[in-house]
């Protein structure tokens, strides 16, 4: 990343390449910036300053907070579904819906024209986790599948309004009515 140092100690390009060392000693903040028809053209910096700059880079882009997260908060989810455990149990995170959940749904009456996505997913297993409930695996797709169903059916199936849109104004006259 390319970033101005502010510095009180020019030089001359022509003189920094006839012998920079001594121009670099005389330099009180440890940088000087090096001009070339009279705008910088680099910056020249000693040992010692390029070191602070490294820390004081390295300072602050480490975070802020001292809040860690452990280490389940980094791995990656398994590709491969993980298998339902057997008997009644809380939700888990990795909890997936056998493959042919589509057709169990509309078995249960409840018809899917798509497969389930990973926000709906994804949201499901938050709030089941958050409720501690325990159910069969063959509950939890009945729950899963209801869930889907009333989410992709409010507003008629359209997105969500947005409260911020501005509308626009109906400019027709209604037949009948003199404008």
């Amino acid at each position: 990343m390319s970033s101005r140092i502010l510095t009180t100690d020019v030089s001359a390009i022509e003189a920094f390449m006839q012998d920079y060392a001594p121009v670099l000693a005389k330099a009180q903040s440890g940088a000087v910036a090096v001009f070339a028809n009279n705008a910088p053209a680099f910056y020249a910096l000693t040992p010692e300053r390029l070191a602070q700059l490294l820390a004081l880079e390295e300072k602050l882009a480490a975070p802020v907070s001292d809040v860690t997260l452990e280490a389940p908060f980094f791995e990656e989810p398994s590709a491969a579904p993980a298998a339902a455990p057997l008997g009644k149990f809380a939700m888990y995170s990795t909890w997936q819906p056998d493959v042919d959940f589509q057709r169990l749904a509309a078995l249960w009456g409840i018809a899917l024209t798509q497969p389930v996505t990973d926000e709906e997913l994804a949201a499901f297993i938050a709030y089941w986790q958050a409720e501690g409930k325990v159910f069969h695996h063959v509950q939890w797709q009945q729950k899963l599948a209801r869930s889907v169903q009333t989410g992709r059916m409010r507003n008629g199936g359209q997105p969500p309004r947005d409260i911020n849109a501005v509308s626009e104004p109906d400019n027709q006259i209604p037949p009948g009515f003199r404008g």
